[in-house]
Formats: structure tokens, C-alpha cells, sequence
């Protein structure tokens, strides 16, 4: 039962992948799942999180560890089918792909075994899209005041840096020409009239504060923690991966605090300041975080929003899965201060396009 659960679980993963066009991952945990129920190599290294929930991510925590061997050296006779490292995949190479990535996973146990214990992490900045997006909206809103950025679930802190990106789509563009991270094709049909009066409003943010928290936060200095962001992103994805190598270089330049902590404790610790917009934001790690504690966190989101004022007003934006609907497209809402919550866009669930 529990095989059959796991398996069933990298069969949906796969079709995921293939349906955003990754399709060296969807053939993998295609392969993989086979091979869980066989009791093979892949079983043997999940074994213990067979019965581990969707949220978990059992199949993109094993992928992961592989990609990181691929990345670092270690499996280079996988490597040649991963583009991320100079190598390509066709279909016609499916067998050879998967009996050397099958391999790798039998010799590498101990490796894999100590890297499912690890939460996936890419920090997405193609998602940055969006939150941008929606702080040009809430500084539009309160007219202009300086910004505190506060970001849950922020990993290792690159989309703290957003406003130091530059988004670009049809007849619209913001952010510094020279940024080292790109947000091409960012709109579909071209930027909404909100964003298009946000952005000629205010073409430059000031951004005072840039504070975040993580479970388990990873330095963008430190060579593990850069390997493992890498590792995360999926091998296709050749431009998530530039923007990656941007966001990083950025963040050697331009300082931001994350703190290891959970998201309602570390909200218990953030009041208003006089003069400045606080913006509390977070994408994509609601599935993270135990109903419990999210319940604490909507009431710290309100205890914030009912302190806030005028002077010291507060937003909150979100960029997560439709709350009702099993959705491709993630939801960009926003609320200022004790204000209804907004919609304002829905895009694909990396960011890119809205």
C-alpha cells in the first residue's frame, strides 16, 4: 500500500512536469514510479516517506538530490540529458537516461537518503512578477511612502530584492535597465491598466527594510545553499536558471535578512512603523505551513492590519493556488490595511506569464 501510495504520487508529479514542459522529469518519475513499485533503487532510498502527504513533494525532493549530484560533478553519465549542465534529452534517449539516472540513485543512497530530508526550495523568482506587481499597487494605494518588505517562507530572501528587478512585457517595462534579473513576456496581452498607472506613478521604489523568515532559510552566499537552489529548479528550465544566476549575483550586492523561524512567531514580532508602507508578503508556501499555525498567522496578518493607520498603513499580498479550485494558474490577491482582499491577476504557478 504504502509503494502503491508513493508511486501514484511520481505518476501525478510526472504529468505535472510534462505539463510545463519538462519532459526529462516527467519520463523520470515515470520510470521511478515503476521501479517504487518493483522495489527497486527508488524505493529503497524513499523508504520512510512512502505515506508522506502530496505537500511533502517526496518525488521533487528525489529529483532534487539527483540534480545536485549532476550539477556538482558527481553523475556525469547522467549529466549528458540534463540541459542545465550542457546536455540534452529526446525522447529517443529515454533508456539510456533512465538506466543511468536508475544508478546514480542506487549509488548515491546514502547522499539521497540525507537530501529527502530537505524542504524544496527555488526560491522562484519568475514569482517576483507578481509581487511586484502588486507592492507598485500598495504604494500606488497610500501615495508613495517608503516601503518595508516583509516576506514569509522567504528561503533564501532573493525575491526580497525584487524591486531591483526588471519586469517586461508588451509596450510596458519597469525596473533597472542593467538588472542582472530579466522578467520577459511578463504579461500576457500586455501589462493591466492598474500596473501600467502603479509604474509610471512611482518608476522607483524605496525600499528601507528587507526582512524575511524561513523554516530552514538558505544563505545565497554560501555555496551549499546556492547548489541547493539550483538543484530545485528543473533542468529544462534554462531561463528560470539565468534568472537564478541573477537574483544570486544581486543578492552579493544588496543586503536582506532572513531569520529561521515560523511565519506566526515571526509576525508576533513586526508592528507598523510611522511613515512607511509595511508589505507582508509570501508565494507558494501556504501548502507548507500545518492549518494550526496558518490560523495564527491570519490572526497576526489581521492584528497588523487593525494597528496599521494612515501613517503607518499595511498591506498584505499573496501569491498562492486558488483556495477552492485544483487550478494551473496561482492568484495574485492583495488587501490594505482592514480593507477587503483584492484579486488582481492569476498567472502560471512559477510567475511567468500573468
Amino acid at each position: 500500500m504504502s509503494r502503491e501510495q508513493a508511486a501514484a504520487a511520481m505518476e501525478r508529479q510526472a504529468r505535472a512536469c510534462a505539463d510545463m514542459d519538462a519532459a526529462l522529469y516527467a519520463h523520470l518519475l515515470a520510470r521511478a514510479a515503476g521501479d517504487v513499485r518493483a522495489g527497486g533503487p527508488c524505493a529503497t532510498v524513499i523508504k520512510g516517506y512512502e505515506d508522506s502527504d502530496a505537500d511533502a513533494l517526496v518525488s521533487i525532493r528525489l529529483l532534487g538530490g539527483v540534480h545536485a549530484l549532476v550539477l556538482s560533478g558527481r553523475a556525469p553519465e547522467l549529466a549528458r540529458f540534463y540541459p542545465s549542465t550542457g546536455g540534452a534529452y529526446r525522447a529517443a534517449d529515454a533508456p539510456a537516461c533512465w538506466a543511468a539516472f536508475r544508478a546514480v540513485v542506487e549509488a548515491e543512497h546514502d547522499m539521497l537518503r540525507g537530501w529527502l530530508r530537505r524542504s524544496p526550495q527555488t526560491n522562484e523568482t519568475g514569482r517576483a512578477n507578481l509581487l511586484l506587481a502588486g507592492l507598485l499597487h500598495a504604494v500606488h494605494e497610500v501615495g508613495g511612502l517608503p516601503v518595508r518588505l516583509v516576506e514569509l517562507g522567504a528561503s533564501a530572501g532573493l525575491n526580497l530584492r525584487a524591486d531591483r528587478f526588471r519586469i517586461e512585457a508588451a509596450g510596458f517595462a519597469w525596473g533597472p535597465a542593467d538588472s542582472p534579473v530579466r522578467l520577459p513576456e511578463a504579461w500576457r496581452g500586455g501589462a493591466p491598466d492598474w500596473l501600467r498607472a502603479a509604474a509610471e506613478a512611482y518608476p522607483e521604489l524605496t525600499v528601507v527594510e528587507r526582512l524575511g523568515c524561513d523554516v530552514s532559510p538558505l544563505d545565497p552566499g554560501d555555496s551549499d545553499g546556492a547548489l541547493a537552489l539550483r538543484a530545485y529548479l528543473w533542468p529544462e528550465h534554462t531561463a528560470r536558471a539565468a534568472r537564478l544566476a541573477g537574483a544570486l549575483e544581486l543578492a552579493g550586492r544588496l543586503p536582506a535578512r532572513v531569520v529561521a523561524a515560523g511565519a506566526a512567531d515571526f509576525l508576533a514580532g513586526i508592528t507598523p512603523r510611522p511613515g512607511t508602507l509595511t508589505v507582508v508578503w509570501h508565494s507558494v508556501m501556504r501548502q507548507y505551513v500545518p492549518g494550526e499555525e496558518w490560523a495564527r498567522v491570519t490572526a497576526e496578518l489581521d492584528r497588523l492590519a487593525a494597528a496599521g493607520g494612515t501613517d503607518a498603513p499595511v498591506a498584505h499580498l499573496s501569491f498562492e493556488p486558488h483556495p477552492r479550485e485544483a487550478r494551473n494558474d496561482f492568484q495574485l490577491r492583495a488587501r490594505l490595511g482592514t480593507g477587503p482582499e483584492r484579486l488582481l491577476a492569476e498567472a502560471h504557478p512559477h510567475g511567468l506569464p500573468a
